[in-house]
């Protein structure tokens, strides 16, 4: 079972301006805008306890703001050092003007 969750609206978000999706119960987000196609990875820098949305965006690429490090929005993957561990990132539906992932839930114990 999968449950669609909107994390922003699509006008909130503009190309190089990565904007942070507070959900309770999940962990914190961030949603992007490259070139027209939106992304949405954990924000939490996975070096150190950074904000990404608190970093700088050039283009697919988010640099952290305490070490420099940067991964690949598209992907998660590491591509500057010292980030080694790729970000997690999320299938991305635009659902009646919001910018939403699709969670799986586990399945319940039988």
């Amino acid at each position: 079972m999968s449950e669609l969750v909107r994390l922003c609206r699509v006008d909130e978000v503009k190309e190089g301006e990565p904007v942070a999706a507070h959900v309770a119960g999940l962990p914190p987000f961030a949603v992007y805008d490259v070139e027209g196609t939106y992304y949405v990875t954990d924000n939490i820098c996975t070096h150190g306890n950074a904000m990404l949305t608190d970093g700088y965006q050039d283009g697919g690429t988010i640099e952290c703001p305490f070490h420099g490090g940067a991964f690949d929005i598209a992907t998660g993957a590491a591509t500057v050092f010292p980030c080694q561990i790729p970000l997690k990132t999320y299938s991305v539906e635009v659902d009646d003007g919001w910018i939403a992932i699709r969670l799986t839930a586990p399945e319940a114990a039988a």
